[in-house]
């Protein structure tokens, strides 16, 4: 047994979906969850910057003596995770390979769409280990660097009329390719989920890696006996690197909960 934290990161808001599942599945578990929406989006920052602010997330994490570092993020998942396992000596899960893996068990025609941030779909990492699984698959990319800040915005942005006309026009593409799977390759993405089904409509299975990567985290903590004690009490900690009055609405409305803690941390010191 093992009563530590696991520690799960992302850019901003979108990690939480994961941290949602993951509190759901293993409810027995404490967590700390940063969000760097002081430095949101990273999917549109070059290479080496994603890495630096990745290695910055996780010595702030690392300071809470976590078991697990959960990369709640894609664009960190598909630029920074060999330099995240260099550094640490936890266990790390990822969001892209649960993903594609969901994605290849979902498509019945074999094309599945992909969106994510630029960096993301630049990076190709959805495509390859989904060609990994299965190469007679056709995969379709597109970038939506605007729908991270529009998540950013708040609640009332998830599902009005501006986010439709934006999700229309990155999608219009991916519809006419006859997809019947779309992989929501930015965890942020499924704040926006009602909006983009509609457009895709109702013959496409959108596929979300939160739920399959919480199950990842599971089948570590069983495989190395790292559960916390039936008896433990969780404890749940959030952090940010920008407004707490903007952080924790947001925060108490994925989650459901009504009275969330939030702290602000300066992200740089680490």
């Amino acid at each position: 047994m093992d009563n530590r934290p696991i520690g799960i990161f992302d850019s901003g808001l979108g990690g939480l979906t994961v941290l949602k599942e993951i509190r759901a599945l293993m409810p027995k578990e404490s967590l700390v969850y940063f969000g760097d929406s002081g430095r949101a989006p990273y999917g549109t920052k070059s290479r080496e910057t994603v890495i630096k602010y990745t290695l910055q997330d996780v010595r702030f994490l690392l300071k809470h003596d976590i078991k697990m570092i959960v990369v709640a993020c894609n664009t960190a998942s598909a630029l920074s995770l060999e330099k995240i396992k260099e550094n640490v000596d936890v266990p790390v899960v990822e969001v892209i390979k649960p993903g594609a893996l969901t994605g290849v068990k979902s498509t019945r025609n074999k094309k599945i769409g992909v969106i994510g941030t630029p960096a993301t779909i630049n990076s190709r990492a959805y495509e390859k280990e989904i060609k990994r699984l299965d190469e007679s698959i056709q995969v379709f990319s597109k970038a939506c660097p605007l729908f991270v800040p529009l998540v950013e915005e708040g609640p009332e942005w998830w599902e009005n009329e501006v986010a439709y006309k934006i999700a229309l026009e990155y999608l219009s593409s991916l519809r006419n390719e006859k997809i019947d799977t779309l992989v929501l390759g930015c965890t942020h993405y499924p704040l926006l989920q009602k909006v983009i089904s509609s457009v895709m409509g109702d013959g496409v299975n959108l596929v979300s890696s939160a739920y399959e990567a919480a199950k990842a985290v599971k089948k570590i903590l069983d495989k190395n006996e790292m559960n916390s004690d039936e008896k433990n009490k969780p404890i749940y900690k959030y952090y940010t690197s920008d407004s707490v009055e903007k952080f924790k609405p947001f925060c108490s409305a994925i989650l459901n909960d009504e009275i969330i803690s939030v702290e602000k941390i300066d992200i740089e010191k680490y």
